[in-house]
């Protein structure tokens, strides 16, 4: 067990100078409504997830911060020894109402400006896309946003600064659910391949031409090498990408796997796909997919949303269906 500090000081505290960074980042998992909170000496990280079949976590650096406070907890009976803080839950969608609070337009995201074919970025906007998104000299926004927690059973609490306006929320926390990350066994890996991440986005964008259910992810060593296929009510297409280095920039698949998703799900990664530079496929040889997307911040810095998603159950007739319940069903988009 962990007790409180004696000083009741709290036991976290950040300042940031940029409240749409935290919201851009936080809204790429903002798929769900909940989310667990951890903090840790090296940042905040939250974490949600869909009928345990999809995860979003996204890892607010401390450098995001211009000042990272952590007091460790003590641990009951040893005064001497730290105990990590406890996790807890919060509604996601109410800390995103609040941190837009002062009002946090969107902006055009970094493939907005298309080339008239397929796949092309104009090159005014090929570069520092998702840096101008969090700009705040583009955006006029000088405000301070305030992140605080005085310790187990207390809101997590922020305040914003803006113009002389100064609007004070507390989130209710509570005891999170049992949640646990779906596991990608990184010495099993059966593809990892790297790419930036506006082809990916462009191929599932059109790939919805077809309300797609599905979605199917191949990988070879040899031709075609990486497919993304779809399969709807209306029809199906399929989208094949070449070994091409200046298009996969990293391609390592030992052999031929082929794993099916539900398109729903990894539509709700789009966000993501949209705002970061890179993005890093890699698939275990269970079928879990990890989608881990690089984001670049203001002032040169990176940050990294991570979704993870189980494939269908590779059974004919029932077994498909299974999953299909487990899953739920689709979200509108």
């Amino acid at each position: 067990m962990a007790s409180m500090n004696d000083d009741n000081t709290p036991i976290f505290s950040a300042v940031s100078s940029s409240a749409r960074q935290l919201f851009q980042l936080l809204r790429c998992i903002s798929f769900a409504t909940k989310a667990q909170v951890q903090i840790t000496k090296d940042g905040l990280r939250f974490a949600a997830e869909e009928s345990r079949v999809m995860q979003g976590l996204a890892f607010l650096d401390k450098a995001l911060f211009t000042t990272y406070t952590y007091t460790p907890m003590h641990s009951e009976g040893n005064e001497e020894e730290d105990a990590e803080i406890p996790a807890f839950q919060i509604s996601l969608s109410s800390l995103l109402e609040t941190l837009q609070i002062f009002g946090i337009n969107d902006v055009k995201d970094r493939w907005s400006a298309r080339d008239p074919t397929y796949g092309g970025v104009s090159g005014s906007m090929s570069r520092g896309g998702s840096a101008a998104a969090f700009d705040n000299r583009v955006l006029g926004m000088t405000g301070v946003c305030r992140l605080s927690y005085a310790g187990i059973g207390e809101p997590l609490c922020i305040i914003l600064e803006e113009t002389g306006v100064t609007t004070t929320c507390e989130l209710v926390t509570y005891e999170p659910e049992l949640q646990t990350d779906i596991p990608l066994q990184r010495d099993a890996l059966a593809q990892k391949i790297i790419m930036r991440a506006s082809w990916l986005y462009d191929a599932i964008t059109e790939l919805s031409s077809t309300s797609p259910t599905r979605l199917t992810i191949v990988a070879s060593p040899t031709a075609p090498y990486f497919t993304l296929s779809s399969t709807g009510p209306l029809g199906s297409a399929t989208v094949e990408f070449s070994k091409d280095p200046q298009l996969l920039e990293t391609f390592q698949v030992p052999r031929r796997t082929v794993n099916t998703y539900k398109y729903s799900l990894i539509k709700g990664a789009s966000r993501a796909m949209s705002m970061a530079s890179k993005v890093s496929i890699r698939g275990d040889e269970q079928g879990v997919l990890s989608l881990q997307f690089m984001i670049e911040v203001e002032g040169g810095g990176v940050s990294f949303v991570d979704f993870r998603f189980v494939a269908f159950v590779s059974e004919e007739g029932e077994g498909d269906e299974e999953v299909d319940d487990e899953a739920g069903t689709d979200r509108d988009e």
